[in-house]
């Protein structure tokens, strides 16, 4: 892309006066600006080699700062680019800004694709975030993939770097593909035959604590669904308005002959109707996604920490790792005995593979930045650890739960000698 605008004249326009170079490094601005839209296409389209090799949480932070990189080159290019006109003519820059607009070819249109960037760019900011709900936010960002869209006919017909010769076309329709493609094939076609393929339905609705609920799904040909213990779906419930809206929500026990689980907890954002499904409704599925598998475990020892709704997929992969009797810890937070889930589940953990299963409950120790309950504050963070799992420095560690929380555990968890490696730990925030 630099070496497009390099054998364009980019670097002599440099040196060619005020406008032009103004020009010119406003149009490489706009060029690292497309590439980076598209990447972060290509980025979240679930494309499974992507997913598997570096984890949603990973990919997840890469979007967000292609994203906002992507935004503010975008901004110095409209500036730069109405200077750099505006050096060479009369009126001023916001004149010019208003001739670029209506007179040049595709202006219209990515004027439109700038408003709708800034919109998904505001509603990205984490205060934003905060005030809105899962599903506004989901289908205000649906936005950005428009605003991508309406740029290409200002690349086309006015982008000089876009059009000056066969490489620069090949390579820009070559990146518009691949995102396309990425798409229309991981977000819609792979989804839609799964969907199709496996016809999940909902058998029955089970309340597991205040608040939470496991849904019981039964479907067709499971055993060719290519989903582990530990993973998520994008799960769309066919029960009346806002079905179209998907929620990611963890299996909370391994796949098992035509069987599936979730397990939910009522958060606000429409997760809340999950507990109002009826034995019958049809569910379409997207995915599966996740790197919090079996496949990371080397061998020997497992603790797993677990805050609240983050037993999730945790108890799944109790069921399914092939640890030794006795090998396994379990340390699960709760405020209270009555938000524990699966109580009578991890007792049968207990008796048939031997998982030691501790309680940590009360309020959150009064320190900053600690993942242990006020009963335990008298001792650090690594001593908690430790003294529910001794050998911890030697086993793989699994970490589920909300943001915060899980930075402290993950933080005490190599502060106990466990190498980086062995601690598995995926983030589900939106």
């Amino acid at each position: 892309m630099t070496a497009l605008w390099i054998g364009n004249r980019g670097l002599q326009e440099l040196s060619a006066g005020p406008g032009p170079g103004l020009t010119s490094i406003g149009r490489l601005a706009g060029l690292v600006s497309a590439d980076l839209m598209l990447i972060q296409v290509v980025l979240m389209a679930r494309v499974p080699w992507i997913e598997r090799s570096y984890g949603q949480d990973r990919i997840a932070r890469w979007h967000r700062l292609a994203g906002f990189t992507s935004f503010n080159l975008l901004l110095g290019h409209v500036l730069l680019t109405t200077l750099g006109y505006s050096a060479t003519a009369e009126g001023g820059p916001l004149g010019q800004f208003w001739l670029l607009v209506t007179t040049y070819p595709g202006m219209l249109l990515a004027t439109a694709a700038l408003a709708l960037l800034v919109m998904v760019v505001v509603t990205s900011l984490r205060a934003a975030r905060r005030r809105l709900r899962y599903e506004s936010w989901h289908l205000l960002h649906l936005y950005a993939y428009l605003g991508t869209g309406l740029a290409l006919p200002h690349q086309l017909w006015t982008g000089a770097d876009f059009i000056s010769s066969p490489g620069a076309r090949a390579y820009w329709w070559g990146l518009y593909g691949v995102a396309a493609g990425s798409v229309l094939v991981f977000r819609l076609a792979v989804p839609a035959w799964r969907s199709a393929r496996h016809r999940l339905e909902v058998t029955a609705v089970v309340p597991e604590a205040p608040g939470v609920t496991s849904v019981h799904l039964r479907g067709r040909h499971l055993h060719r669904l290519p989903v582990r213990a530990g993973q998520f779906f994008l799960w769309r419930f066919l029960d009346g308005p806002g079905w179209s809206r998907a929620h990611p929500f963890s299996l909370s026990a391994p796949p098992y002959g035509d069987q599936l689980r979730i397990t939910v907890k009522d958060l606000g954002d429409g997760s809340a109707r999950v507990a109002r499904l009826r034995p019958g409704t049809k569910a379409l599925i997207e995915g599966p996604y996740g790197r919090l598998t079996g496949e990371s475990f080397t061998g020997g020892g497992v603790t797993m920490l677990a805050c609240g709704v983050g037993v999730t997929p945790l108890l799944a992969l109790l069921w399914e790792l092939p640890y030794a009797p006795g090998r396994a810890v379990l340390v699960y937070r709760a405020r209270s005995v009555a938000e524990l889930a699966f109580r009578h589940e991890l007792d049968r953990l207990a008796a048939q593979r031997g998982v030691r299963v501790h309680y940590l409950l009360g309020p959150r120790a009064g320190r900053a930045s600690s993942w242990v309950s006020r009963d335990t504050a008298h001792l650090s963070d690594v001593e908690v650890l430790r003294w529910y799992a001794p050998d911890v420095a030697g086993h793989d560690v699994y970490v589920c739960g909300p943001d915060a929380w899980a930075d402290a555990a993950r933080t005490a968890v190599l502060r106990a000698g466990v190498p980086a490696e062995r601690v598995h730990l995926e983030r589900f925030a939106w």
